[in-house]
């Protein structure tokens, strides 16, 4: 049993691998080879009147190797009149977090590895928003507009950066330390031109590719910043409105997300970050939990990743459309696809540290 860290997980995982990974097992989707389970999560009253516990998990296998991702987090939303508001989160206290995944063999049922989900999840992100613009920007596209400058936004761009031939950059966020701190490393690592913005529509004025990676409870684009030929990825639903999402001529969502659990009074959809989940708390305590700003996204029309590759439905067909990937959905097999790539990867180069095997099997039968 290997414990792998987040350090080691930036040491071996790369984002050219990380592509390359997600896009194998989410064609296996077409053959059985691969299956996932939407994330699903569930919200308890904490100790703070102002927040709700949130614990997530989400599961996928591929390629022999079965993945649990597990979150515990504390949720709070400071209000922001000048944003709209954010969603904020921390395990323990503000600064700390807990995620993890959990891989087993499907061969023989053995646990393989426990890791930090910290690196892995924000390269999988960027990862998807790779294979949408792969899939769906147009092949000459040089120049992107990002809204945003924490960690999602980091490897966003690298993903981006990637599949096509980036020769400039703007970024925008709120706070203009962060996005020229962002401007200057992001320059630095990638040799590409990177300008830092005042305003979000000067960051998306006449850039081919739309990236958004923010906090945000209420949308960061307007329909009318949006021109011909453009490609957009977003990091969270909330990021865009109905009005944005009629802009689009083209519309792929990664995977499908929608659980069949309409039976239970308990379980809501659109709930924060959440795309189902069940809900405890008096409905006095529920009420410390966000209303919907908007109409939640209706996709269960909308073609996915594998309909596109497989030939059922059509990706961008025309220089001038604009295109949009959704990158929810398939989360599952994203864990067990990477998370596999970066055990595999570790244990040949003889990296994590070796857990009894004995902590975690038993001789009663359960």
């Amino acid at each position: 049993m290997l414990l792998i860290d987040n350090k080691v997980v930036e040491q071996v995982l790369t984002m050219q691998d990380c592509i390359a990974a997600q896009e194998k097992a989410f064609a296996e989707l077409l053959t059985g080879e691969a299956i996932g389970r939407p994330r699903l999560d569930m919200y308890v009253p904490c100790e703070r009147e102002d927040g709700y516990y949130r614990w997530g998990s989400v599961e996928g296998a591929n390629d022999g190797i079965f993945a649990v991702r597990l979150k515990s987090d504390i949720l709070v939303w400071p209000k922001d009149l000048a944003s709209g508001g954010t969603e904020q989160k921390y395990c323990i206290e503000p600064g700390t977090y807990c995620g993890l995944v959990f891989l087993y063999s499907t061969q023989n049922g053995q646990p393989l590895a426990i890791m930090n989900d910290g690196h892995l999840q924000h390269m999988r992100v960027g990862g998807a928003a790779g294979i949408g613009t792969n899939l769906l920007a147009r092949k000459d596209a040089s120049t992107v507009g990002m809204i945003g400058s924490g960690g999602m936004a980091r490897t966003f761009f690298e993903a981006i950066a990637c599949v096509r031939n980036i020769k400039t950059v703007k970024v925008y966020s709120r706070s203009a330390e962060n996005r020229q701190k962002f401007a200057m490393e992001m320059q630095v690592r990638f040799q590409i031109k990177v300008q830092a913005v005042d305003t979000p529509q000067d960051a998306v004025q006449g850039v081919d590719i739309v990236a958004t990676c923010t906090d945000s409870m209420t949308p960061v684009l307007e329909p009318q910043w949006l021109e011909p030929g453009m490609h957009v990825v977003v990091l969270t639903p909330r990021e865009l409105s109905p009005q944005v999402i009629d802009r689009f001529d083209v519309k792929i969502q990664q995977g499908r997300e929608d659980l069949p659990m309409a039976e239970s009074q308990l379980f809501r959809k659109g709930i924060s970050g959440s795309p189902g989940a069940f809900v405890g708390g008096t409905p006095k305590e529920q009420e410390r939990l966000p209303k919907a700003k908007h109409q939640r996204i209706q996709t269960e029309l909308w073609p996915t990743y594998t309909d596109v590759i497989s030939g059922q439905a059509k990706g961008r067909s025309s220089e001038s459309e604009i295109t949009f990937y959704y990158t929810v959905g398939n989360w599952g097999v994203q864990f067990s696809s990477v998370g596999g790539l970066v055990y595999k990867k570790a244990k040949a180069q003889g990296l994590g540290m070796q857990l009894p095997l004995e902590w975690f099997i038993q001789d009663i039968r359960n």
